[in-house]
């Protein structure tokens, strides 16, 4: 196809100068007209303008790359530098969207998209029929640093915006412009792609164009080019464990008695204060504890060590793996119910006039729940949550089929089952959270994709047991879900607010942003249920399943990083994010999420998913320190200078975290959950290793 290119020049008569009134700048701005723009857009675009920079009002040159692609890119040659509260172009589209999409919220005008959250950037509006979309030109921010580029999406007035202003973090993590930036002199470019599509198969899944356009044009090369890791990820692996039982085994590893029973895992969590390094004295960061929840699985972890031990024939490694799953099963059952963590007394201890949180030892162990939820911060006091059972009790059926046939694992889980059916909603759904006594229903996500993971769990038990119940009442909550969630993005879990990004907790569960047209939302429960709805497409071989498991997919591939941001001083093509108001990028979900999207590659043929996949499980190692991740072991450096060799293996979760990074290590947080990060990571290694053979 011919490519069709519009340069043009606008030559301002109007000036642009400041209010001497408010003294705030009127910001003038230059229109786009029909002339401009192609056929194609003109019907579709009511207002297409930007702003002067000062009094300068820049060239703008319109490419058209496709019928249903421009290109668009602005440029200033300023003589002096400016100060401006904001730059902008903002789009207007003549269709009333009834879906809005943007990567972070916006709930005020003062509110932007900055740039640190650009993984796979892109504005979406859409009707039944029409979906525009808005791409930032990457290569263009890839060249420019001066100032801070943003998003920003206002489906109240009906407005796509790309700009340039300086921001601060507010909240946990949301962005806020500054009262004034400045513009430094010499040339400033910003430019981005617009697609318009008249489809309502488009419609349907308005995310696979912009994450197809992203991956062709950026992520396709980095990858082939071995962004993010190049070494052989076994290397990887024998870190991990070096790391867990060998280097560090004195903080990481536990192993005690429960009734005379034998059992052990490694800690929920370790500092670099309990590096073997450290000079200093130990302060452990949180409560001595192993969990078997949604996030922190020691199962999930020992599941991984099993299949390497087996592999390698490592008798020591392999008796830690079943040590962690007689833990699993120690777990004592209420009704059905099950506690989610084991953990220890703690207290403070006095030396040379400073204070250390400690552990008073295993013969102080209790049993709880995950304190991440709306009721309490104390785990002895915290509900049973259905997600976190569901999750157990599908391990344990995976352990079980693929591993070692033992018993008591699907009689555990079956138990569990049998308790989950007795209390799911007429609706569909399954409840959130149980009162620790009464087991009856508590206040909140009631109705909310958490479902989807017991869907995924009643499955797998009908698949090994053949009893209809199970499917019957997994398709039922599958089909809820189907029909109160995805339509609208309500992707409201127990991370999106009780974890480390409370906004919104008080007053938007079950809520939108209004001035979004968005949910907050989290890619956690995006992906229990596009797994989901490929086990249900794969038991009842209905197309409605694959096709709606793929959009669900891809609205969580918009959270993943198709490219290489120059403001990132480690790899991240491929890693993920976590919610639309917070800051991580290459957190360690990328290692939970890799099979799936792989699975759905093999499934459609789409050799885009394999390589995001892969991409996803190898971005899962890059936050190690170790000699094969060299950028990322010179940022471990330059915050802990007293890191070496017995180091090897230590892991941060994520990556820039509150919102900022900088050359000299901020974002690199100082502590690793061996369960959701390299434990877990070397566990998605060894299962896709065993289930697709070579990775390369």
């Amino acid at each position: 196809m011919k490519t069709r290119t519009l340069i043009v020049i606008f030559i301002a008569t109007i000036f642009c100068w400041p209010n001497a009134i408010s003294q705030k700048p009127i910001r003038e701005k230059c229109n786009l007209t029909e002339a401009d723009l192609p056929s194609t857009f003109t019907k579709v675009i009511e207002i297409f303008q930007y702003d002067c920079l000062g009094k300068e009002t820049g060239r703008r040159q319109i490419h058209m790359i496709d019928k249903n692609t421009l290109h668009v890119k602005i440029s200033f040659d300023l003589q002096d530098e400016i100060k401006q509260e904001d730059w902008r172009i903002t789009i207007k589209p003549t269709f009333i969207p009834t879906f809005h999409w943007a990567p972070h919220l916006t709930p005020t005008d003062n509110h932007v998209i900055d740039q640190h959250v650009f993984r796979s950037p892109s504005l979406i509006m859409s009707d039944s029929v029409n979906s525009l979309i808005l791409i930032p030109d990457l290569n263009i921010i890839s060249g420019d640093k001066s100032i801070r580029w943003y998003m920003d999406m206002n489906a109240l007035s009906n407005e796509l915006i790309l700009g340039m202003c300086n921001n601060h973090v507010s909240d946990h993590v949301l962005f806020e412009r500054n009262a004034e930036s400045i513009y430094p002199k010499g040339k400033l470019e910003i430019g981005f792609y617009l697609m318009y599509f008249n489809d309502k198969n488009i419609s349907q899944n308005p995310f696979r164009k912009p994450l197809e356009f992203l991956w062709n044009y950026w992520g396709h090369s980095l990858y082939s080019h071995g962004n993010p890791v190049k070494a052989n990820l076994k290397s990887y692996v024998d870190y991990t464990y070096h790391w867990a039982f060998r280097s560090w085994e004195k903080s990481v590893w536990q192993q005690f008695s429960i009734n005379g029973k034998e059992v052990g895992a490694p800690v929920f969590i370790v500092n670099v204060t309990q590096s073997p390094n450290y000079p200093n004295e130990i302060n452990e960061r949180e409560f001595r504890s192993i969990w078997n929840q949604a996030w922190f699985s020691s199962l999930r972890s020992a599941s991984g060590l099993y299949r390497y031990a087996r592999r390698l024939n490592n008798r020591d490694l392999l008796e830690k793996a079943n040590l962690t799953k007689e833990l699993a099963l120690s777990f004592p059952q209420k009704n059905g119910f099950f506690y989610g963590l084991i953990g220890t007394e703690m207290h403070e201890i006095e030396i040379n006039g400073e204070k250390y949180n400690r552990s008073k030892g295993w013969d102080t162990y209790y049993w709880g729940n995950s304190n991440r939820n709306p009721y309490t911060w104390d785990p002895k006091k915290s509900p049973f949550h259905i997600l976190d059972m569901s999750w157990t009790a599908l391990l344990m059926l995976r352990w079980y089929d693929e591993l070692e046939k033992d018993p008591r694992l699907l009689t555990y889980a079956e138990n569990y089952a049998q308790a989950l059916l007795k209390i799911q909603s007429e609706d569909g759904f399954f409840p959130g959270w149980l009162h620790l006594q009464t087991m009856q229903p508590l206040e909140y996500l009631n109705d909310s994709p958490e479902t989807s993971l017991s869907v995924t769990f009643l499955l797998k038990l009908y698949e090994l047991t053949g009893k209809d119940e199970y499917k019957n009442a997994a398709l039922k909550g599958m089909d809820a879900v189907i029909r109160e969630i995805i339509p609208t993005g309500r992707w409201e879990d127990f991370e999106t607010y009780w974890s480390c990004s409370r906004y919104g907790s008080d007053n938007l569960v079950g809520k939108k942003v209004l001035r979004n047209n968005m949910y907050k939302q989290n890619n956690l429960s995006m992906f229990w249920t596009a797994e989901a709805l490929l086990e249900c497409y794969k038991i009842t071989q209905e197309k409605d399943y694959l096709n709606i498991g793929q959009r669900t997919l891809d609205e969580m591939l918009m959270t993943q990083a198709s490219w290489q941001p120059p403001y990132m001083y480690v790899n991240v093509l491929g890693g993920f994010g976590v919610l639309n108001a917070d800051g991580e990028w290459n957190d360690s979900r990328e290692s939970l999420f890799s099979e799936l999207i792989i699975q759905y590659g093999k499934l459609l043929h789409k050799t885009e998913y394999i390589e995001r996949g892969y991409a996803a499980l190898k971005a899962s190692f890059v936050m190690m320190y170790c000699p094969e991740n060299p950028q990322t072991k010179s940022q471990w450096e330059k915050v802990y200078p007293f890191f070496s060799v017995e180091d090897y293996g230590f892991m941060m979760e994520n990556y820039g975290h509150g919102g900022r990074t900088n050359p000299e290590g901020e974002g690199m947080g100082e502590f690793t959950i061996y369960d959701w990060g390299n434990g877990a990571a070397a566990e998605a290694y060894n299962r896709i290793l065993d289930k697709f053979g070579e990775i390369k």
